[in-house]
Order: structure tokens, then sequence, then C-alpha cells
């Protein structure tokens, strides 16, 4: 499945919405600012109900500093629905860093700050929300909604 940024359909919302954090003095992680770009899958047929997160500094530019899978439904509802393997319906569950994307020397670092930012509930809704958006527009451009 691919994964596509949620800028790409929603650029303005993306950018006001997406989540952002400033560090300074923090053991983990060097100062800046980090922003967590959500990109979703394009599939129609697909309700992997997850969020790929980017995580990236503006000081860097384009440089992905980790990947992060984030799923917010039970290994119940990975099984029943999507995929039929309960032991990688549990690998989709909560948030862990990505093994197929780019990572680097921070990536542990950038996923505990993810963790703890899931602790907000509003954040764990407008993911949540911007999943549904993401997919009623391809719907839309499909000519099925």
């Amino acid at each position: 499945m691919a994964m596509t940024p949620f800028y790409t359909r929603f650029g303005n919302l993306a950018f006001e919405e997406t989540r952002v954090v400033i560090l300074q003095g923090s053991p983990d992680l060097p100062d800046g600012e980090y922003g967590f770009l959500e990109l979703y899958c394009d599939e129609l047929d697909c309700d992997c109900r997850r969020v790929l997160i980017h995580v990236v500094s503006k000081a860097t530019g384009p440089r992905i500093w980790a990947t992060i899978n984030y799923g917010w439904e039970t290994a119940d509802y990975y099984y029943t629905a999507w995929m039929r393997d309960k032991k990688l319906a549990k690998l989709f569950v909560g948030a862990k860093l990505d093994p197929l994307n780019p990572q680097t020397q921070y990536a542990e670092a950038c996923l505990k700050l993810f963790k703890r930012m899931l602790k907000d509930r509003a954040y764990v809704d407008r993911l949540k929300r911007h999943y549904q958006m993401f997919k009623d527009q391809l719907k839309r451009e499909a000519g099925l909604g």
C-alpha cells in the first residue's frame, strides 16, 4: 500500500494542524523544531486505520529523522478486518518505528516523544479525523462519494 502525505490533499489544513514540537535542552534530541508529518494509505478498499508519521526538522530540510507507524485499533480489529494473521496484526497496534522506512540515530527518541504526544486525546482524535477525511477525499476523487 502506498502512503501519501496528508498535505497533498489538504494543504492549508495540514500545515495548520501538523503537530510541531520545539525542544531545547533535551537529553535525547538536538535543540530545534520537529514536525510530525502524517501520511495515509491511498488505497480505496483499505481500511487500515493507521498513520505513518515522518518526523522532520526545520533545520535539516527534507531529512527524515524517524518513520513511525501508529495504528489506533486493537489487534482483533487488524486480525478480523484486515490481515488474518494474529502475529502480524499485533505489529500494527500502537506506535512503533517502521522497519521499512528511513531511521536515524535519533529515531528511538522521536518515537518516545511521539508516544508522549499520544497521551493528548485531542491529538489522537485529530489523527483519526484526518484519516477519515483522507479516505473520504479518495472516494470523492474516484467518483464514489
